[in-house]
């Protein structure tokens, strides 16, 4: 597994699951899908991936589209 595909995996998840949460827990959890948005949009504008930097020093081979 590459980070970029890391990346785009926990994102997905993260969506996912506050989605769930918002849904069954508190709508408050929907602030959690407002920072993953924020954070993929920043990401793709100044391609800085602080999740990307993570997975990196874990060891992860680098990807084409995060580096």
């Amino acid at each position: 597994m590459t980070v970029d595909r890391m990346v785009r995996l926990m994102a997905g998840m993260m969506i996912l699951v506050s989605i769930a949460l918002t849904q069954y827990v508190d709508p408050n959890w929907m602030w959690l899908t407002v920072f993953v948005g924020f954070n993929l949009m920043q990401s793709g504008l100044t391609n800085i991936c602080p999740l990307a930097k993570v997975l990196k020093k874990m060891g992860l081979s680098e990807g084409t589209s995060c580096c």
